[in-house]
């Protein structure tokens, strides 16, 4: 999240200056691959070059430590860098921004999503999606679903938490009948917290948006403290190929649409 919030600070400073990111990268002496890198809060930044953006950008003399302290930050580790063994190459993105976020919309036509997952759920779905996985790699697989979990568990500022599943959700056959009893049970006792809502749309439902769009999580942030703005949004789409993070306002809007009608369905209501 750090280095998202200093990317996007960073490229509106440029913007502001009416700078192409080639110029940006001629007068840094910089590939223009770094400051897209930089920009899309994918890598972190030295205090030290912060400064120099800044100096080029001529950004107000005020601004600069603020940036160079937000900078300090983007080089924190997170606890889920201590499993990178075992999580996919680029889904520690997703991670961080979940654990960012204060609220998640979640359409699922699938799988249980993972944050609803029981431990007994979860394996019965790795022993067959990954067969080859060794008990070590499994239980540490396990150990980071938990620790993702705890966002929606715990007793201080739990995540709002807003899912709609498919009904075919509920019966797809994962694990045994025991493993498929607990999960039914997992969802009920969660839905009677204050922060989790679930809603099931029913297979007769008719067209609704998610039949098109796939399963989708939308995330939403807090204030921006270093401007006291809110933090935009972003829409994580997972695919079999592969996923992609879609932050600007129309795709957001989009997808917010959809997931109104997706909740349409399931109860009547948004």
């Amino acid at each position: 999240m750090p280095r998202r919030q200093l990317g996007r600070h960073l490229r509106d400073l440029r913007n502001r200056a009416r700078m192409t990111t080639r110029t940006a990268a001629a007068q840094l002496e910089w590939s223009e691959a770094k400051i897209w890198r930089i920009e899309t809060g994918q890598t972190s930044l030295r205090s030290l070059d912060v400064e120099a953006m800044c100096k080029v950008y001529g950004a107000p003399t005020d601004l600069v430590e603020p940036l160079a302290a937000l900078a300090r930050e983007t080089k924190a580790r997170g606890w889920w860098t201590s499993y990178g063994d075992v999580i996919a190459e680029g889904f520690e993105v997703y991670i961080g921004l979940e654990e960012a976020a204060t609220g998640l919309s979640l359409y699922e036509d699938g799988l249980v999503p993972a944050l609803l997952q029981t431990p007994d759920y979860a394996k019965a779905l790795l022993e067959q999606t990954v067969p080859e996985l060794t008990e070590t790699d499994l239980e540490r697989r396990l150990a980071v679903l938990a620790a993702r979990q705890a966002l929606v568990t715990r007793d201080d500022s739990p995540v709002r938490l807003d899912v709609v599943l498919a009904e075919s959700v509920l019966t797809h056959r994962i694990g045994d009948d025991r493993v498929r009893a607990g999960q039914l049970t997992r969802l009920r006792e969660l839905a009677e917290r204050e922060s989790v809502r679930i809603r099931v749309v029913p297979a007769d439902s008719g067209y609704h948006a998610g039949l098109e769009s796939g399963r989708f999580v939308i995330l939403e942030f807090g204030v921006d403290d270093s401007v006291d703005r809110p933090e935009p949004p972003v829409v994580y789409v997972e695919t079999f190929a592969g996923s992609s993070y879609l932050d600007k306002p129309a795709e957001f809007d989009r997808y917010r649409g959809a997931f109104t009608d997706i909740a349409v369905a399931a109860t009547g209501t948004p």
